[in-house]
């Protein structure tokens, strides 16, 4: 607020009063020296009780029967006014009023709210990209760290025999990726599924294995798994769901809950279609039919209409792409001219496929297995 020094003849201006601690309504007068004021009337100037504030601590207030009104900062209570308004000659010592709306009010409503729905989508795309540039930072150490406490989830459930780890490492190989950093096991359940943890842990389920016609048909699942590897997708969902779990506590609990299951679906669709041209791009280079891979996802979508198998494509088709559309794409990733071969030889695949015979499943109670 600026400020202007008084005129040289000083003037005094009528208010009525209130100090804040009693109840009592004064009519003082208030004469201006610089940049303070004085508040006499005939009884404080008898008892030389004359009281003087600065004018930079007036606050202004709303007007209270056409007179303007004025608080005192730290002062709860203390109040001044000026019957019919400010006097014009102190309209540079005193504060404005804030106007009603502040800027959102001077600048207008709807061109507010499109300022601020553009500022809130900038926000929520800059915070969709967070996850992904964090999960880059994080040391590929911490990372396997991470993924072999979450694999102590399938204790017990785990069978994997030398023959067997030895034919997926061939699998792991062929497709690209280096068996030392991408940990490929058999997991003892019976679910067709298959599941990337973090620092490269990927288990292949049972079920899947049961499932599958050939070993090309696991490799392509294979490939995709290492497509999340490649991508780092686990370490990035899971840091974007803490992120949303976070953002959307506030909502009320179905509007969050939806909304977080939304977002979460659209991003896993993304992350799963990228890891497929990943799966695709490593079949091609290793020289294993994608037909195989088509054939398979074909199956799965056929099951998926019978209620009596709908256990068997459990997690697999839930937050994927539709299994026609995923069948399509490996099937157009075939060269007529290419000269492919097996994933695996026929005694790998029955390593594979065996590796779980005999092995009793132990108690798998914390996901219902």
């Amino acid at each position: 607020m600026p400020l202007t020094s008084a005129p040289s003849d000083p003037a005094v201006w009528p208010v009525w009063h209130y100090d804040g601690v009693s109840a009592i309504r004064r009519t003082p007068t208030l004469r201006v020296e610089g940049d303070r004021f004085v508040l006499s009337d005939d009884e404080s100037e008898a008892d030389g009780d004359s009281a003087t504030y600065a004018f930079p601590d007036l606050v202004a207030h709303a007007p209270v029967g056409g007179d303007a009104v004025f608080g005192l900062a730290g002062r709860p209570g203390w109040r001044i006014g000026f019957q019919g308004g400010p006097p014009a000659d102190l309209a540079t010592l005193l504060p404005r009023a804030a106007r009603y709306g502040g800027p959102i009010d001077r600048f207008g409503l709807w061109r507010s709210v499109l300022v601020l729905a553009v500022i809130a989508g900038l926000a929520l795309y800059a915070f969709a990209q967070t996850p992904a540039l964090v999960a880059r930072l994080v040391p590929r150490a911490l990372e396997r760290q991470l993924g072999d406490v979450m694999v102590g989830d399938f204790g017990g459930r785990l069978c994997d025999n030398p023959a067997s780890a030895a034919a997926l490492n061939t699998l792991v190989r062929r497709l690209g990726s280096d068996p030392a950093e991408v940990r490929i096991g058999i997991a003892n359940i019976p679910v067709v599924n298959a599941v990337t943890l973090p620092g490269g842990r990927i288990l292949v389920f049972e079920g899947l294995l049961k499932n599958a016609a050939s070993a090309d048909e696991v490799a392509g699942v294979v490939g995709h798994e290492l497509g999340h590897f490649a991508h780092r997708d686990v370490l990035e969902s899971l840091l974007r769901q803490l992120g949303l779990s976070v953002l959307l506590g506030g909502l009320e609990g179905n509007i969050g809950g939806y909304t977080n299951a939304l977002l979460s679906t659209a991003y896993s669709r993304r992350a799963e279609t990228s890891a497929d041209d990943y799966a695709i791009n490593a079949l091609s280079t290793a020289k294993i039919d994608p037909v195989a891979t088509a054939g398979f996802f074909r199956r799965l979508g056929g099951n998926v209409r019978k209620p009596s198998q709908s256990a068997v494509v459990l997690n697999y088709l839930a937050t994927h792409p539709i299994a026609s559309d995923r069948a399509g794409k490996f099937d157009a990733a075939k060269r007529p001219e290419a000269a492919y071969t097996p994933a695996l030889t026929e005694a790998q695949w029955h390593a594979v496929r065996t590796a779980c015979k005999g092995v009793a499943r132990k108690p798998f109670t914390q996901f219902g297995f």
